[in-house]
């Protein structure tokens, strides 16, 4: 005999349906199943009042909506379940991509006012003594392109706090210098769209003189992407008379030359608004421009400014106003590199980034190149620890600085005898 049902609870539907059924015909003795017997409802309980959300609240907070709808037919405590089981995950959601602080890996920022201009530059610094490494970032944002044998990303809305991990590990050797570029990050000038080549160049040189004056120390310029640009044309203009090494990182003429083309079109179906900093971070973890959280959750937040009249967040960087200079970043980089007079050291994603004149230049010992695997067009922030390894390394070999740095492994030059 079957147990009464609780008088608070309405019978199940398939017990009206088959009450007569089940009277004239016992049940069978079949073997234990999940699906055999009829679920037993737990009594009616007093619960703790508090709103119980209706069915469409609960579609806004989850995607899983084939989910939800399953269980709306059981009682008031799986509904509140189910419920707080998502809000948790939201906010699991939001933590996970929040902004992280600079101070855990710069030791200050600070504001280069350029003499006789209205142009402050900021920086963030690192480090106490050893040589200068100076950090350019990428131009703008952009995703890999569909096809396979475009891969390069030419724009990167990464400011100089893309370099913020890597900086926590270099400044135990050297100092660190992570500078925003014009029309991007903290930086502010009388004309933010004029990113031509000659201009960005100019503010790297002008930076340097104001911060260091005639006595600048040992420099090895870093750049990202377009700062690559940057940088390479800073080392072949030979106005840094401290320059003593380059470092460019994922960026060459070939590959940059055929995806300017595919730019607009990239930029113009780019994700523009973010509700929060968050949704921003975790948009460019997802969409594959970064792969380290950390990292993106310490520079995306300079990517990104606060729009009042849309009530949200957009980019920073102007990027599509500046199309008019994208050619003179890249054209002729590739001899540009070749000829700067200074140890040179060359990362890449991949090989297929390597165009001819770079290749025979590798293999005429010009230059040192490196193919970090397993890691996007962002070497920095996805593999920081072996970024700032390779940098070191190389900082080292070269003997840049006043005795150059002491890397376990690599014999360091005699010092002079007093």
């Amino acid at each position: 005999m079957e147990p009464k049902s609780s008088s608070t609870l309405a019978p199940l539907p398939e017990e009206n349906q088959n009450q007569d059924e089940d009277e004239d015909h016992p049940p069978k003795t079949t073997a234990p199943s999940a699906f055999s017997s009829k679920p037993i409802r737990p009594p009616t309980q007093s619960v703790p009042k508090f709103h119980t959300p209706s069915f469409s609240s609960i579609l806004c907070f989850s995607h899983d909506y084939y989910y939800v709808q399953a269980f709306w037919d059981f009682d008031t405590i799986t509904v509140h379940f189910l419920f707080r089981c998502t809000l948790f995950s939201c906010r699991t959601s939001s933590e996970k991509y929040s902004p992280l602080d600079w101070k855990g890996y710069f030791d200050q920022e600070d504001d280069v006012c350029i003499p006789d201009t209205n142009d402050v530059f900021h920086i963030y610094t690192a480090g106490k003594e050893g040589p200068v490494v100076f950090c350019l970032h990428g131009g703008g944002y952009s995703g890999y392109f569909a096809t396979q044998k475009v891969k390069s990303v030419v724009l990167q809305t990464i400011p100089r706090l893309s370099f913020a991990i890597s900086a926590r590990l270099i400044k135990e050797k050297a100092r660190v210098v992570a500078m925003d570029l014009r029309g991007h990050g903290k930086s502010s000038t009388e004309n933010e769209i004029d990113m031509s080549i000659e201009t960005l160049c100019s503010d790297v040189v002008a930076v340097v003189k104001t911060m260091y004056g005639d006595s600048p120390p040992a420099i090895v310029l870093v750049g990202h992407s377009m700062g690559g640009s940057v940088a390479v044309h800073v080392a072949a203009k030979k106005v840094l008379r401290s320059l003593a090494g380059l470092v460019v990182v994922d960026v060459v003429e070939g590959t940059a030359m055929a995806s300017l083309m595919h730019m607009q079109k990239i930029l113009a179906n780019r994700m523009q608004y973010f509700s929060t900093l968050e949704k921003a971070i975790e948009w460019n973890v997802r969409g594959g421009s970064l792969r380290n959280i950390e990292s993106a959750r310490i520079s995306i937040p300079g990517t990104v400014k606060y729009d009042d009249s849309q009530q949200c967040y957009c980019h920073r960087a102007r990027l599509q106003e500046t199309e008019q200079y994208w050619r003179g970043w890249y054209e002729g980089l590739s001899e540009k590199f070749l000829s700067s007079p200074v140890p040179k050291l060359l990362l890449l994603a991949g090989t297929d980034r390597l165009d001819r004149a770079l290749t025979i230049g590798q293999m005429q010992g010009k230059f040192q190149m490196v193919v970090v695997r397993h890691t996007g067009h962002a070497i920095q922030e996805d593999v920081p620890e072996e970024f700032a390894s390779l940098v070191l390394n190389f900082i080292a070999r070269n003997r840049i600085g006043p005795y150059g740095v002491e890397i376990p492994g690599i014999r360091q030059p005699s010092k002079p005898h007093g």
